[in-house]
Order: C-alpha cells, then sequence, then structure tokens
C-alpha cells in the first residue's frame, strides 16, 4: 500500500493531514498519539510507544527469572 501524504501549514506549524482509511488502519482517531520510529527501512509511523513495549518486556523478563523472591514478597 502506498499512500501520498502532502506537508501543509495547519495553524502557525506544518504537517500532514492523514485520510480515514489510514487511520482506521493504525487503529486512532482524533486526540490520540502516534509515535515516529526510525527504522533500517526508513519511517515508521505507530500508535505503540515502542519505548514503552521494550521497558515491558524487560518487566516480564525479571517477573520470569525472579517469580519465587516476588511470591515471597507479595506473601
Amino acid at each position: 500500500m502506498t499512500n501520498k501524504l502532502k506537508v501543509t501549514t495547519i495553524g502557525n506549524s506544518t504537517g500532514v493531514i492523514i485520510p480515514k482509511e489510514l487511520l482506521e488502519k493504525l487503529r486512532v482517531s482524533k486526540g490520540d498519539t502516534l509515535f515516529v520510529v526510525e527504522t533500517s527501512n526508513g519511517i515508521e509511523l505507530t500508535p505503540y510507544n515502542p519505548e514503552f513495549a521494550n521497558q515491558m518486556e524487560l518487566a516480564e523478563k525479571v517477573m520470569r527469572e525472579d517469580r519465587d523472591v516476588l511470591k515471597k514478597l507479595a506473601e
């Protein structure tokens, strides 16, 4: 899929208008936050915070490795 977005003036800022169909595919709407991630293939626009996802992976790793300690602390 290829979409062409035009850079335009929006108030005192510069931005792009994202078509409704693309917003639906991203599962976002007005007021939601999008993250711009630089990848080896270029720029990725995503509704998911990659830093938060990385933090969650680390937390899950700690919970798996230290399950017994965490269980004792919860008692």
